[in-house]
């Protein structure tokens, strides 16, 4: 049986703020219960409850964590067990900001800690909340103790309804070691993107004032910059005591700015007692209910890919009180992005580093750490032409994104060129050179456009195409006798790059492939001979989906063609 929690009374404004609530509840038709099972509610079977994970109930709820691989990682436990020790990391089951049983989901993550002697940890010593993260310390590897030993970690967002208009909620969980006495942990979410460097044992990429990025106002309250937010939460025996939302501010914003999103909460902590920035705590403008949460019972499921102890014992249920959850709505706390910057397509936040402390207090000192990680990262708008080159003569091209969203508008223009037929949609046809750019909106009702890629066709009249295919399938084609030339083909590639390479002298061919960072990741040499050489090298496993350049150098020539690999 699980647990109902005993949330605290607020009452730090003019009216009664009551935020307790004190049943297992179901928030945009997600089940917060202190379980993972979809279509079990509070222990008993329910037709249509959405979860974190599913275990083969039966009804319409789903699951919002990718399940992929569970059992090779469960075997892998057995046969190796020095893989306990690994992190792993899920994300969610769905494209972001699909529409499942009447809600929008926005994204989800899972993510498992460190075992053993913990590589993500705090030092011992003074590390608080209200610190620059430049200012952390951490040690190569360190105990911490059971109570603030976090094993996994979940996250999910999702809307009310299928429309932008409707409520923002967010979904949390820590699998903890330890389940006696009070725990304490927070949800932090950055606007930048902070990392952990693992070689330095410190943290880049944080925010500009003092650490991290502060909310701005104009003389109304109205927010013009959202900035840096966490979320604090304190559970004891009977469950959840406390949740508090902060912000990061300058801290003449308390004396001098009257949010309309929101009410000041009258705390403020920041690395000192006499920082200018730090952590406020917020309250809605309006009363009634806005978190919630609960801990598991004894002997609940752990999930598909088990729980791995700090002994490193692999177990497929959880101990009472284990497993902690929390909901907030977002759009009544006056964080949701529609709310906050009339913006509902807007990222509320980048990057969630999830922390243990050591008391109720928020300048406690802090002790394990998940992350940073990525969180409400869409696919950027990365476009391809099946051919790039028309040889000779106008032809015919199909364009296309590699990496397409279902829930996003695509929307092609073009000032040099012709798109024949409809210019909406993931791919498009062509029939003229020109430069082809696509404009991605996450959604059709957003108006806000969230990437942008150019695709170039060209036209060389110094070449004729093949309507050929070589042995493997591959286009290739003829130059005139005095030109060079360079072709990928086919593109978007998937495991193999395939470089048609043309030349009227025996040359040799420097290739390298280039990150949009540029970075180099691969370097081939080759000789190629008069006419037309194919080139076939593999891409690596660890090279994720998205856009690179392969780079040629031939006889002093450079040609540059953009890559895009989609796994």
């Amino acid at each position: 049986m699980k647990r109902a929690i005993h949330l605290l009374l607020l009452c730090c404004h003019a009216f009664s703020l009551q935020a307790q609530i004190t049943t297992p509840v179901k928030r945009a038709n997600f089940e917060v219960d202190g379980g993972l099972r979809a279509n079990i509610f509070n222990g008993t079977p329910n037709s249509n409850g959405d979860d974190w994970f599913g275990n083969g109930d039966p009804g319409t709820g789903t699951f919002v964590i990718d399940t992929t691989g569970a059992s090779y990682i469960n075997q892998l436990y057995i046969n190796n067990p020095a893989s306990r020790m690994l992190p792993l990391f899920r994300g969610m089951n769905y494209p972001q900001f699909s529409i499942v049983n009447n809600a929008m989901l926005i994204d989800a993550v899972f993510i498992r800690d460190h075992h053993g002697d913990d590589s993500t940890a705090f030092a011992s010593g003074s590390n608080k909340n209200g610190m620059s993260p430049a200012n952390w310390a951490t040690p190569v590897a360190q105990g911490v103790p059971d109570k603030n030993d976090i094993l996994d970690m979940f996250m999910h967002v999702r809307r009310e309804g299928p429309a932008t208009t409707d409520s923002l909620w967010l979904f949390g969980g820590v699998s903890l070691e330890g389940t006696g006495g009070n725990r304490y942990f927070d949800f932090e979410m950055y606007q930048t993107d902070i990392y952990y460097e693992r070689a330095s044992l410190s943290f880049k990429g944080y925010g500009p004032d003092a650490g991290h990025t502060s909310w701005e106002f104009d003389a109304a309250g109205n927010i013009t910059k959202a900035g840096d937010i966490i979320f604090t939460a304190e559970y004891g025996g009977s469950g959840l005591n406390n949740l508090e939302a902060r912000i990061w501010v300058n801290k003449s914003a308390l004396l001098s700015v009257t949010p309309t999103a929101f009410t000041w909460g009258g705390s403020f902590d920041g690395a000192t007692a006499g920082a200018t920035y730090g952590y406020a705590n917020i309250l809605p403008s309006t009363a009634g209910p806005f978190y919630s949460g609960l801990q598991c019972g004894n002997n609940t499921w752990a999930g598909p890919f088990s729980l791995v102890r700090v002994d490193n014992s692999v177990v497929v249920n959880y101990n009472a009180d284990q497993f902690l959850e929390f909901s907030v709505n977002l759009s009544k706390l006056g964080l949701d992005p529609l709310v906050s910057v009339g913006d509902p397509c807007t990222m509320p936040f980048r990057r969630i580093l999830v922390k243990s402390r050591s008391s109720a207090s928020f300048s406690a000192e802090l002790k394990d750490f998940v992350g940073p990680f990525d969180f409400f990262r869409a696919p950027m708008a990365a476009a391809s032409a099946d051919i790039p080159v028309f040889c000779g003569t106008t032809g015919i091209s199909t364009l296309s994104v590699g990496n397409p969203l279902v829930t996003s508008l695509y929307t092609w223009t073009t000032s040099d060129g012709n798109i024949v037929g409809s210019t909406i949609g993931p791919t498009i046809t062509v029939d003229q050179p020109g430069s082809y750019i696509v404009a991605q909106e996450l959604m059709d009702s957003c108006g806000t456009t969230y990437a942008k890629d150019t695709v170039v066709v060209m036209l060389d009249v110094g070449c004729s195409l093949l309507q050929q295919k070589d042995k493997k399938g591959r286009f290739i084609f003829n130059r005139a006798a005095d030109k060079r030339a360079v072709l990928l083909q086919p593109n978007p590639v998937n495991s193999h790059v395939q470089l048609s390479i043309a030349s009227p002298a025996k040359d040799e061919a420097a290739i390298a492939v280039i990150d949009l960072s540029g970075r180099v990741l691969h370097t081939i040499k080759r000789t190629v001979s008069r006419g037309t050489t194919i080139i076939d090298f593999e891409c690596p496993a660890h090279w994720r989906s998205g856009a690179y350049w392969i780079k040629v150098v031939l006889a002093g020539e450079i040609f540059t063609e953009k890559m895009i690999l989609v796994r």
